[in-house]
């Protein structure tokens, strides 16, 4: 891991961060949570992201950690934060092309940063932290310093990166993207589309010096540095809800592997109904941007799936051994040959790089008769059919998706909501 990454590698350093700041997540993190102290100053957040990314930890547990300590009222607002994530990731497996367009737009525009001077100026005076806007230039270091930022400082980075700065919106959520440890396809590329005004239609995300201010206890204040006004920006492209992409019902049958990604770093959870012949573990890190991808979320992305792997070959008592880089497709078709498996079983990966992987392989491997099953975590499909519209439609259902999932009950969690 980087030096100066202020997270500790695999599952157990993501549980003993959960039970640190599970008594905190309530009306405690509710009042100070929009704070940036700085780097050396967290305790008012969770610090939860990247191992919620990767699932090193699972919504599930989160939830009913918080809930075991805290109402669901006073708990609220960390309890929203989980389901904001949810939100993105089921909006967007309803509109898989926003994710392609996007991918699109970056490989054109780190095309434009070779070929137009102008654009890798102003490109590389922010990336250098030259801008002049002393709090942008310091969370840039920061972030390529350590691979984190706090979420509010990511929501004025991304305005002053849009409208003061007039750099396009995809290659900041690609600086993101390549840098955060917690980088996700769907919460960072909608977070910068809400940003920019184009996931809510004409709603922008204006960065005031005041809000900047008080934050951040005046360890800055940008008076007159940032633009005045956010107009949207324009996308003719119209994105429709589509269906949820089908997942595997019921256990798994026949000799078959378990392919482990960075999607989901949790392989002893997964409802198998049976055990693996082995297990491999791949990683699609570098695939995140035809940009170079940095140390710190590299690095981590390794060690949450050696230790997924470790954990999951001691809990099926199976072999297993970390894939070489390469085409997925080769790479599984070898695998499964090799160990005469007849399906490769994986966690369901939502839309972005190991989904894409994912697809191109399993049309290698259908060709050889081997299946690819995609196991969809309960969560998931429970939460996810509330995330086709806006984000207050899933919001109405979370005591409802609460006690489906047992992590509340019914009668409880309605209480709990009301306060």
């Amino acid at each position: 891991m980087s030096d100066n990454t202020p997270f500790g590698p695999g599952r157990a350093a993501g549980l003993d961060r959960l039970a640190n700041f599970a008594g905190r997540a309530g009306k405690r993190y509710a009042k100070g949570r929009n704070f940036d102290f700085g780097p050396a100053s967290r305790g008012n957040v969770s610090m939860l992201s990247p191992y919620i990314r990767h699932r090193l930890l699972t919504e599930n547990e989160i939830l009913k950690t918080t809930l075991d300590h805290h109402s669901l009222a006073a708990a609220s607002k960390f309890v929203e934060e989980v389901f904001w994530r949810t939100y993105f990731k089921g909006w967007l497996e309803h509109r898989p092309g926003v994710w392609a367009d996007y991918r699109h737009d970056v490989a054109q525009l780190a095309m434009q940063l070779e070929t137009s001077a102008e654009l890798r100026d102003r490109y590389d005076t922010a990336l250098s932290s030259q801008t002049g806007i002393d709090c942008f230039d310091a969370w840039m270091a920061e972030l390529l310093d350590t691979g984190y930022l706090h979420n509010h400082a990511r929501m004025w980075f991304a305005s002053i990166w849009v409208f003061t700065l007039g750099l396009p919106w995809q290659l900041g959520a690609d600086l993101f993207y390549r840098h955060l440890i917690d980088g996700d396809p769907a919460s960072n590329t909608l977070s910068w589309r809400w940003v920019s005004g184009l996931h809510t239609k004409g709603k922008t995300y204006l960065a005031r010096a005041s809000n900047i201010a008080a934050y951040t206890e005046y360890r800055f204040n940008p008076a007159k540095q940032l633009a005045s006004s956010a107009p949207p920006l324009v996308d003719t492209r119209v994105y429709k809800a589509g269906v949820l992409p089908a997942a595997h019902q019921g256990p798994v049958t026949g000799r078959f592997g378990l392919l482990i990604t960075e999607e989901d770093c949790l392989p002893e959870s997964l409802d198998l109904g049976g055990a693996p012949q082995q297990l491999l573990a791949a990683l699609t890190t570098e695939s995140r941007s035809p940009l170079k991808v940095a140390k710190p979320a590299r690095q981590f992305a390794i060690a949450a799936a050696l230790d997924a792997l470790d954990r999951g070959k001691r809990h099926y008592g199976a072999p297993g051994e970390m894939a070489q880089p390469g085409d997925w497709g080769t790479m599984l078709l070898d695998w499964s040959s090799r160990e005469r498996l007849s399906s490769i079983v994986t966690a369901y990966a939502p839309v972005g790089p190991v989904a894409e992987q994912l697809a191109r392989a399993r049309v290698k491997l259908e060709e050889q008769g081997v299946t690819l099953i995609n196991v969809r975590r309960r969560y998931d499909s429970v939460a996810w059919p509330h995330a086709s519209k806006g984000y207050f439609k899933l919001k109405a259902q979370i005591p409802d998706i609460l006690s489906t999932l047992g992590i509340v009950a019914c009668s409880d969690a309605l209480q709990r909501a009301a306060g």
